[in-house]
């Protein structure tokens, strides 16, 4: 079982939200790499992309999510780092990817203001793009999927939880 634990999903899948309450409840560190890429730069990411633009901004971001150095996390980076083949790797590398499965419609619900919630999304590109663009990267790239469709916070914890332990239980018995 590998030391940590990375959640991928889209803007307002509930990274943060349920990053923390996993954390709390394994008794592991909460790491929001988007905080990390702030503290690095000492920008914020709208700073950040109007600065450099979005291709200037995936740059960084792959670049501070593939030198993360942790233990016993629980890992949120911004939902586009399944743009970044070398932040990719080096998540599974080091963790257990699960991606927060939500439907554009909840995606639509939860979301407020894109730009002030830093979502990255390109000239021309509408929130549906974005989600059809990046749901087979995240299915691609996740070791496990939590489908969050009418579930709060707590509920999505529970089911994570469940299945990690389990995995730990069948690993254990391989041994």
């Amino acid at each position: 079982m590998k030391s940590n634990i990375t959640l991928i999903g889209m803007p307002a899948s509930g990274k943060s939200t349920v990053g923390v309450l996993l954390a709390k409840r394994l008794g592991y560190s909460f790491v929001d790499v988007d905080i990390v890429i702030q503290e690095k730069t000492g920008r914020l990411l709208k700073e950040i992309i109007a600065g450099e633009g979005m291709d200037g901004f995936l740059e960084v971001e792959n670049r501070i999510n593939s030198e993360l150095d942790v233990r016993r996390s629980v890992i949120a980076p911004g939902g586009s780092v399944i743009y970044g083949a070398e932040a990719m790797a080096h998540l599974k590398e080091i963790s257990t990817v699960v991606y927060l499965k939500l439907s554009l419609q909840e995606v639509e619900q939860r979301l407020g203001d894109l730009v002030d919630r830093g979502v990255a999304l390109r000239e021309g590109m509408t929130l549906k793009d974005l989600y059809e663009e990046r749901v087979p990267l995240y299915e691609q790239y996740a070791d496990i999927t939590v489908e969050e469709a009418g579930r709060n916070p707590g509920a999505t914890v529970d089911e994570l939880r469940a299945i990690l332990e389990g995995r730990m239980a069948d690993k254990s018995q391989e041994r």
